[in-house]
């Protein structure tokens, strides 16, 4: 019997997660398509919207269950002809991606029953969309992590228009989708010249031939450019952030939180497969880049946020500037050509990065909380009053402000501590400092929600409505952003561990 030239292309389990979602989003779609049609829209608490629900949080259960299964395995797993890969950083990963889905489709329920958008393609979507993530989060080669992100980007387009009666939901759209494909043809261009520089598309493959001095530099340095662009699309920094306040105004408040939460871990994944994974050797060079990113993303975030009168364009710009910080910790990780700390600071980016997911969890968690039908909650004047309205949920909605502001005893104050650390180590102490200094100003528009709350009159004097899941997992989630803060070294260890075993 002839040997098997590479057993990695028959071997199917690091992709089990991924089978497994495939297979229950085709059930789901079968469910959605032979259960009987609603007029419009669907009630959050009819029969077919239950079974689409709990499938849908079935599936994610499951899932999780695997991936946490590998998170205990410090070996690297292969398939698909070294295509795809599983180590500890892309278990994690994963298991935060399933965890933001499945918290945004309770906080979302009540929301899109109200407004007659729970349909099962807001299902199918968010579930496609949490595949291709999880795609990107494992790809091992260009083609591998090109599917994943198209599939992603294709599916958040869809999703940003789901209230095909909003003008701005599709105006919204329309600039997502002209700017996405924009952004994936630089990254695609810059894929295809380090392809042309290296002649490979394995990830693994790329690092060996620049290290050998086999790839033409130069030609790497020009593709670099272009892929770092096209990333930077995907995570939200400047210059390239122009689609996010737009993008997270004019899509459904459910869809922004879709849009805010996982994809932001698959787009830190990507980052660090390509640049950390494949191009080390040209780290001094992508690093400069990160470092005019950051600046600029701090200083942008933090200065345009202060004039906004609308919370989730806020939001936005509070995104912008903590992908800012995202990036301090990436640039933070190669000194001089030692990678002695790469573990530590490319792990303080992860734990930056997990956090900030729960953080905007949270926050959107309330807009959807206060939201109610005709009603979308979204004016910074809404807050007004707050705490006279229920001491409780103004309580964790100051633990979220203060969590995004980076103040202490929050989990936001640890996660940048940890990033500054980094830069400071990578003596870049000048660029701590910057980031400091615009926190500081970033911290008065998160402070102006906590003096809505508590000192002025509220506006709206309706009572909150919220389902009890809803009570229960926002609850969680605030409490969660406090104890992290208390005590964070679990999952900061975890964090360093998983990023050292798969650097």
């Amino acid at each position: 019997m002839n040997p098997i030239p590479n057993p990695n292309a028959y071997n199917l389990i690091p992709a089990y997660p991924e089978l497994l979602l495939f297979i229950m989003i085709s059930l789901i779609m079968v469910v959605d398509a032979f259960w009987p049609k609603a007029s419009k829209g669907d009630d959050a608490g009819s029969g077919k919207s239950r079974a689409l629900f709990w499938l849908s949080i079935l599936a994610l259960a499951m899932c999780g269950s695997l991936s946490f299964a590998m998170l205990g395995l410090p070996e690297r797993s292969y398939a698909f002809t070294n295509m795809f890969v599983i180590d500890q950083m892309a278990n994690l990963l994963k298991l935060g991606a399933y965890l933001a889905v499945g918290v945004s489709f309770v906080y979302s329920r009540r929301y899109m029953a109200e407004r007659a958008l729970l349909s099962g393609e807001f299902y199918h979507l968010s579930l496609f969309a949490l595949l291709g993530g999880m795609i990107m989060i494992s790809a091992n080669n260009f083609l591998m992590l090109y599917l994943g992100l198209e599939l992603l980007s294709l599916s958040l387009y869809a999703m940003v228009a789901l209230n095909r009666d909003s003008v701005v939901s599709t105006e919204a759209a329309i600039k997502y989708f002209v700017l996405g494909a924009l952004a994936s043809g630089l990254l695609l261009y810059g894929m295809s010249m380090i392809y042309g520089a290296s002649g490979t598309l394995e990830i693994g493959e790329i690092a060996k031939a620049l290290a050998n001095g086999v790839a033409k530099r130069n030609m790497v340095l020009f593709g670099l450019v272009f892929a770092v662009a096209g990333l930077a699309f995907k995570l939200g920094v400047v210059p390239f952030h122009m689609w996010i306040p737009d993008v997270y105004h004019g899509a459904p408040t459910p869809v922004t939180l879709m849009v805010g939460a996982a994809p932001k871990l698959a787009a830190f994944a990507i980052m660090v497969r390509l640049l950390v994974n494949g191009l080390s050797n040209v780290a001094a060079d992508w690093q400069q880049m990160l470092v005019i990113l950051a600046v600029l993303s701090l200083a942008v975030g933090n200065l345009g946020a202060i004039a906004q009168t609308n919370i989730k364009r806020m939001l936005a710009y509070s995104t912008i500037s903590h992908m800012g910080f995202v990036l301090l910790g990436l640039s933070s990780g190669v000194v001089d050509g030692n990678r002695l700390s790469a573990a530590t600071a490319y792990g303080s980016s992860l734990f930056y990065i997990i956090t900030y997911t729960l953080t905007t969890l949270a926050s959107f968690g309330m807009v959807l909380l206060l939201a109610r039908q005709g009603f979308e909650a979204d004016k910074l004047d809404d807050f007004k009053g707050l705490n006279a309205r229920s001491p409780w949920f103004a309580g964790m909605m100051g633990i979220v402000m203060f969590s995004l502001a980076g103040l202490p005893p929050t989990v936001g104050f640890y996660a940048k501590l940890a990033v500054l650390e980094a830069a400071v180590s990578a003596h870049m102490a000048w660029l701590a400092v910057v980031a400091v200094v615009f926190s500081l100003i970033g911290a008065f528009y998160y402070l102006r929600i906590i003096k809505l709350m508590y000192f002025d009159e509220p506006l709206d004097k309706q009572p909150i409505v919220a389902d009890a899941a809803s009570h229960a997992l926002l609850s969680i989630n605030g409490v969660a952003l406090l104890a992290l803060g208390l005590l964070p070294g679990a999952l900061m260890g975890l964090c360093v561990v998983a990023m050292g075993n798969s650097l």
